[in-house]
């Protein structure tokens, strides 16, 4: 008797605590809840949970809100009532007229809403009018009818789940695995022929990069296949919940992979270019816009997964902002100096191998990088110039030259005959024109005899090297200055140095100490011609 008096108690028990819990629709969290708290199989009473739905909306509001949850639950959404407002004025302040109204999951399932009817809270009227067609999206009738064909043992629970879920998830594994090795080969083929199109060359490498990329193509056609059958084998929300998170995660991933093999593509393809250019500048901006476009990529992809593992998208970004506006501060120099190294790129002031003056630092360019340049000097040391300096400072640019101009000076001795000074200068105008490495044309060049020194006579000579090189205008410096030296002996000229002639006269049997030139005009035609010949023979 007793027993049978406690068990009638704890029977009046639940059963009073479940009358306890009543139609309550004053706020967004109290309609919500009302609706799902009524839909459950322990408190299952669909006509209360209709009351959620507004009066005269439709004409089965049980069914209307037994659909309402089956999508939730088919689309794994989770509703956080932590998160539900429970003012009874509440207003959306993302609509464009203010109104009191709450949308359960704004990125998911923008359709679905409640709103403040006169005093109480009900699922809005757009939610009833798109249920139907919501419904149907994600519940498609040919995975409906799966369920209707299974014979009674398909009915049959297995760790409390139906066999035809089962044989469902099955089919559609096995559809998802030949769509993807059919639309890898389709895409891959796709994207040659569009590259062949537009850009109309090939290549190994390419070609690696065009398969790698459409891989993951593929697979987001598999993940949006699986994303619209999956919810109409009704495996429920706690299943269902973790498959689309999944899901989410995984097209993240697919599509960061998708852009850094584009990026790869594209890179690849600007690398053809540019090694088809003059210009090597456009050669060290690959690596470097590489790097750029990645980080890019990585940064945008780790925000999206933020949001994907319910950080707030505002927030995220706000956040984003803020972090990257202190990095800035805090490291202004460095952001000076990525500037610097765009306006570098963008005004192309020099090139890679260029020889410079810039800022009292002489040498040749051999790298440009993100926050610096690198210049060889002529000794092979190694000047690090940051871009923000380099960008501002005055760039004597010489690798930019036409030709290297070569200006020197030489002086012969005072008792030097006229005959010989034309002859020498003759001599070595010969020998600038026959120079393989000298402009030759009329008024390139300058051979005259222009002054009196302290301690000799001085010849001009003014060339222009048609080599850019550093090391390629010293190799033509010295075959012109042998020649010049060769030509002296040879006509008995010689290089004055500073000294002081004394002179003494009439001093019985003294001779003069002057040199005995030899001023025959045949003589100095035989070698001119002579050093001419041996000149051209060697160069």
């Amino acid at each position: 008797m007793k027993r049978l008096l406690l068990i009638f108690l704890l029977f009046t028990t639940v059963v009073s605590a479940q009358d306890s819990i009543k139609v309550d629709l004053k706020n967004p969290k109290a309609t919500i809840y009302t609706h799902l708290h009524f839909l459950q199989s322990d408190s299952y009473q669909p006509e209360k949970a209709a009351k959620t739905i507004f009066p005269n909306s439709t004409e089965k509001p049980t069914n209307a809100a037994i659909k309402l949850k089956q999508i939730l639950d088919g689309k794994g959404l989770f509703v956080d009532f932590n998160e539900v407002p429970t003012s009874s004025n509440y207003l959306d302040s993302l609509s464009q007229d203010n109104a009191h109204k709450y949308v359960l999951f704004p990125n998911e399932m923008p359709f679905i809403s409640v709103e403040k009817i006169g005093n109480n809270w009900y699922y809005s009227k757009e939610t009833i009018l798109n249920l139907d067609e919501i419904y149907n999206d994600i519940f498609p009738w040919y995975v409906l009818k799966l369920e209707k064909l299974m014979p009674n043992f398909g009915h049959k629970k297995v760790f409390n789940i139906e066999i035809w879920k089962y044989v469902g998830l099955l089919i559609m594994l096995i559809i998802a695995f030949l769509l993807h090795t059919i639309l890898k080969r389709i895409t891959y083929f796709i994207l040659r022929k569009i590259h062949r199109y537009f850009i109309r060359t090939d290549g190994v490498a390419l070609a690696k990069f065009l398969r790698k990329l459409a891989h993951p193509i593929s697979l987001l056609v598999v993940l949006a296949f699986i994303d619209k059958v999956f919810p109409s084998l009704q495996f429920g929300l706690e299943i269902n919940k973790w498959i689309f998170k999944g899901l989410t995660i995984a097209e993240t991933v697919f599509w960061i992979y998708v852009f850094l093999q584009l990026v790869q593509v594209t890179m690849y393809m600007y690398s053809e270019f540019t090694a088809k250019t003059q210009n090597k500048l456009d050669d060290q901006l690959v690596p470097i816009l590489n790097n750029f476009l990645k980080g890019i990529v990585i940064f945008v992809g780790v925000l999206k997964m933020l949001t994907v593992f319910g950080f707030d998208a505002t927030t995220v970004i706000a956040g984003a902002s803020i972090g990257g506006l202190a990095v800035a501060l805090a490291s202004q120099d460095t952001v000076k100096n990525l500037i610097g190294t765009f306006m570098i790129f963008l005004d192309k002031p020099f090139h890679i191998g260029d020889w410079i003056e810039a800022g009292g630092v002489e040498g040749s360019v051999e790298e440009v990088g993100f926050r610096s340049s690198r210049i060889r000097a002529a000794d092979t040391s190694i000047f690090q110039i940051p871009n923000s300096k380099l960008s501002e400072i005055v760039i004597n640019n010489k690798g930019l030259r036409l030709y290297r101009r070569y200006n020197t000076n030489v002086g012969i001795r005072y008792d030097t005959p006229p005959e010989l000074i034309e002859a020498f200068v003759k001599g070595v105008r010969d020998i600038i024109i026959a120079h393989p490495e000298t402009r030759s044309e009329p008024d390139s060049y300058n051979v005259e005899f222009t002054g009196f020194a302290d301690s000799s006579l001085t010849i001009l000579i003014n060339v222009y090297f048609m080599s850019l090189g550093w090391g390629a205008e010293q190799s033509s410096k010295h075959k012109l200055h042998i020649a010049i030296v060769k030509l002296s002996k040879a006509l008995g000229v010689d290089f004055a140095f500073p000294s002081s002639t004394v002179m003494i006269e009439q001093f019985p049997e003294k001779q003069s100490l002057d040199l005995k030139y030899n001023i025959d005009q045949k003589h100095i035609d035989e070698v001119l011609k002579t050093q001419l010949e041996n000149f051209i023979k060697k160069n």
